[in-house]
């Protein structure tokens, strides 16, 4: 029988591998937040224990092998040393998150405002001002906004790019033992190693950074698409000029471990519409990521994942034209989605990572049937020829039925004819 990695290199080769691979954990976007990790843990009745939250922006929990063995899941993932406030996932302790015991790294400090707010700090100084509040009720993080006032006279774009950086000595130790532990394990490989996600509203607002210079407002970074494409391919620039610099280094360090690579999850879509023009994007996207991907093409066995939410179809032609092998979240409820026409168009091409299930509406609020239902669908739909890696259209969020997420992965399994 074949091992896990093996069936997801037959998947991304596009060969029908013996059953369709499964991912959950093995990136940012294709995980569980840490209370439906818990959850699953007690529905598969094992070991009680904390879960580590390793991913402290949208609270995501970690898979340990018990419970990534329990679900059949086949990939597992390669991270950065620090999370995206600057701060090592590493120092474990116990924090109470509003009645969960999870695990936090050490760095993971907190202030609580009078009305309840979270508020988390750029690695871990509170002596800083916070870069990022969790209102009462919600799940996740939200960046705040430190935009300092804009001079269009002194406009820099050098300071857009301080969170840019050579990698340290630590960074590549980290990733050559990470690479290590992920080979041992036995599962296909998706690694994260950063830095090429090119206008990331995620990491625009720098909340790794205690005071963050440059252009870091959501709203105006995307009027400057228009009103400043220079400075904005000023920054690109200079971040794919230190990316390149960085991947020779990282492939010294891991070598071949890798079977795909995070590249950018910049999204270009809405529910409806898309955030650019085609035009704009194949203007200031398309050189830079052509150039990333081609060194990875060039220098390294490991696919190019590019992660986009929403309506994207108009894009595609351009994002494999960029060299990209890998589509995820595949938000077959946006405008354009619809996954039979993408398998059509685009299966002998582009790997569907994701687009099992939909996580606005099935899973969260629909029956276990109705999520048996759409699982089997859509992997009758994407499965065939190979080309398909299943994962939920982006993140298991918070709140989502524990019944429900256990129906999805037995249903993949009753698609791949596997007895559990």
């Amino acid at each position: 029988m074949p091992t896990s990695r093996e069936r997801l290199r037959a998947a991304l080769s596009h060969r029908e591998p013996d059953r369709v691979p499964i991912d959950f954990g093995a990136s940012a976007v294709t995980g569980m937040h840490v209370s439906c990790v818990a959850a699953l843990r007690d529905y598969y009745g094992l070991e009680k224990r904390p879960v580590r939250v390793h991913e402290p922006y949208q609270m995501l929990g970690w898979i340990d092998d018990d419970l990534r063995q329990a679900m059949g899941v086949d990939v597992v993932g390669i991270f950065p040393r620090k999370t995206k406030f600057g701060f090592e996932n590493s120092g474990w302790r116990e924090w109470n998150f509003r009645g969960l015991e999870v695990l936090v790294p050490a760095g993971f400090r907190t202030t609580v405002e009078p009305d309840g707010t979270l508020l988390i700090y750029p690695e871990g100084d509170l002596s800083a001002p916070p870069s990022a509040r969790m209102p009462v009720g919600s799940p996740f993080f939200d960046s705040i906004i430190r935009q300092p006032p804009i001079d269009e006279d002194r406009l820099d774009p050098e300071d857009n790019c301080e969170e840019f950086q050579p990698l340290s000595e630590a960074d590549l130790a980290h990733f050559r033992r990470a690479a290590a532990e992920a080979e041992a394990s036995g599962a296909g490989i998706l690694a994260s190693f950063g830095g090429t996600s090119f206008g990331d509203i995620a990491f625009v607002p720098a909340p790794s950074l205690k005071r963050p210079r440059g252009i870091r407002d959501v709203a105006e970074w995307y009027m400057s698409i228009v009103s400043r494409p220079w400075y904005v391919r000023r920054v690109f620039e200079r971040q794919c000029e230190v990316a390149l610099a960085n991947l020779a280094r990282i492939r010294e360090a891991v070598g071949d471990s890798a079977d795909a690579v995070f590249v950018c999850g910049t999204d270009f879509g809405t529910q409806t519409s898309q955030f650019c023009s085609v035009k704009t994007f194949r203007e200031l996207w398309l050189p830079f990521y052509r150039e990333v991907c081609s060194w990875i093409h060039a220098n390294t066995p490991w696919k190019c994942f590019k992660h986009s939410c929403g309506s994207v179809e108009k894009f595609l032609d351009s994002f494999l034209e960029a060299g990209f092998d890998i589509l995820n979240p595949v938000q077959c409820s946006a405008a354009g989605m619809d996954p039979a026409a993408l398998k059509r168009r685009y299966g002998g091409r582009l790997v569907f990572w994701g687009g099992g299930v939909d996580t606005q509406k099935t899973l969260p609020f629909g029956t276990p049937q109705q999520v048996r239902e759409e699982v089997l669908r859509r992997c009758e739909i994407f499965a065939p020829g190979g080309g398909f890696v299943f994962n939920a259209v982006h993140n298991v969020q918070h709140g989502t039925p524990v019944e429900n997420i256990a129906a999805m992965i037995e249903a993949v399994h009753e698609f791949n004819g596997v007895r559990r």
